[in-house]
């Protein structure tokens, strides 16, 4: 009965990390600078991550034919020639992830050129590991109040 109370406890628990909302971290605003290199059909890096509320300045290099970025969301986009260095600057204001996409049609695969903008903190990843945890727990728990059911008869 003990371990009922237990598991019920730790399923209220992964609920309230599962959909409870949890406190951002307010950074103050910064200046970012990435260098992306755009090659037949992918971005280097493939992902950024920022905070809400920085300034953002993307320096794409295309190395071999013509490339853009175009960021989901924001609807700010560049492009650049080949061998050429093209800066797109914008204030990453919205949360959660974007795409980034080659606006430029580049060669048969263009339109699996696809990137991502982080703007926030990774709260799925801080979720995913307290749900981890509680698992754990939850499968001791468990495996504890077997045996102990066992030893008993």
């Amino acid at each position: 009965m003990r371990s009922r109370g237990l598991l019920l406890l730790l399923v209220l628990a992964g609920l309230a990390v599962a959909f409870a909302p949890l406190p951002v971290q307010s950074a103050m605003p910064v200046e970012r600078e990435f260098s992306v290199e755009a090659s037949q059909y992918a971005y280097d890096p493939g992902e950024i991550t920022v905070n809400p509320g920085d300034v953002v300045t993307i320096k794409l290099l295309a190395t071999d034919v013509v490339h853009g970025i175009y960021v989901d969301g924001y609807g700010v986009s560049i492009t650049a020639d080949p061998g050429q260095t093209a800066t797109l600057t914008f204030v990453a204001d919205k949360p959660g992830s974007f795409r980034l996409r080659c606006n430029v049609t580049c060669g048969a695969m263009h339109p699996f050129m696809i990137g991502k903008l982080h703007v926030g903190p990774n709260l799925w990843f801080y979720r995913s590991i307290g749900l981890a945890l509680i698992g754990i727990l939850s499968s001791f728990i468990l495996v504890t109040g077997r045996n102990h059911l066992t030893s008993e008869n």
